[in-house]
């Protein structure tokens, strides 16, 4: 399997805080069938100070911990990028990393406000897509406001947005809401993929394979397996899945 969204990376989030966090959290990736794992740091300007070229050392300090180690998990480099004007700016600048590139599109993380959708989020990703910038839209089952209307995904959906869900929404780790929301997501067919979203051992394991299986039963072993590996394997140019 494959995860396109974690925060192991250590000490640049809310995430894993030190490198045996990190490492910790790659030995549970890897006990749990995931193969590769994209490191998604939060680039969230006023909050979160992350931009790629600054990423990259950390990033390479976890990789060879993990060769260290011996943890056969391969890993990447990416961004939860918190829609707004400053992160914009970033992009302009090339300073945020993308998970991979789709018939022509950069595909990147796009993550809303827990409680609300921002006045101009759509303006926002009609600007991404003319840009040939793909939004995949972290976590929407876990949106306050999509929580209340799941049918507001819809204009995102027609404007050529993905969807990636949380494994624990579909299993009822993030409360009876979201894995509401997350089952309707997927029974109509909206979810690109699901990932884990990992931040630690504690409360937001990086356990995929049980939002796999809980998928599964909801749409078939099939499409369920497209959204863990195959597509995924897509976003990152590798491939098999």
């Amino acid at each position: 399997m494959i995860d396109l969204h974690s925060h192991f990376l250590h000490g640049v989030d809310d995430g894993a805080q030190t490198l045996d966090e990190a490492l910790a959290l790659a030995r549970a990736a890897v006990e749990d069938g995931i193969r590769v794992s994209v490191l998604t740091p939060h680039i969230h300007p006023g909050r979160y100070e992350n931009h790629h070229a600054g990423l990259l050392p950390r990033f390479e300090i976890f990789r060879q911990a993990l060769a260290q180690a011996g943890l056969p998990l391969e890993i990447r480099l990416a961004g939860e990028v918190r829609i707004g004007i400053e992160s914009l700016e970033l992009l302009l600048a090339g300073e945020v990393p993308f998970l991979g590139t789709v018939d022509g599109y950069r595909i990147m993380l796009l993550e809303f406000p827990h409680q609300t959708l921002p006045v101009g989020s759509q303006q926002f990703v009609d600007k991404l897509l003319q840009m040939k910038i793909r939004p995949l839209i972290a976590h929407p089952e876990r949106n306050k406001a999509i929580m209340m209307h799941p049918e507001r995904l819809v204009p995102f959906l027609e404007s050529g947005c993905w969807l990636q869900l949380t494994a624990g929404s579909i299993t009822g780790r993030f409360g009876a809401a979201s894995s509401r929301v997350a089952n309707l997501i997927l029974r109509n067919n909206w979810a690109h993929v699901i990932a884990t979203d990992a931040h630690n051992l504690q409360h937001r394991p990086p356990l995929l394979q049980e939002g796999f299986k809980a998928a599964a039963a909801l749409v078939g072993e099939g499409m369920a397996w497209k959204m863990v590996s195959e597509r995924p394997a897509e976003i990152l140019g590798l491939n098999n899945a």
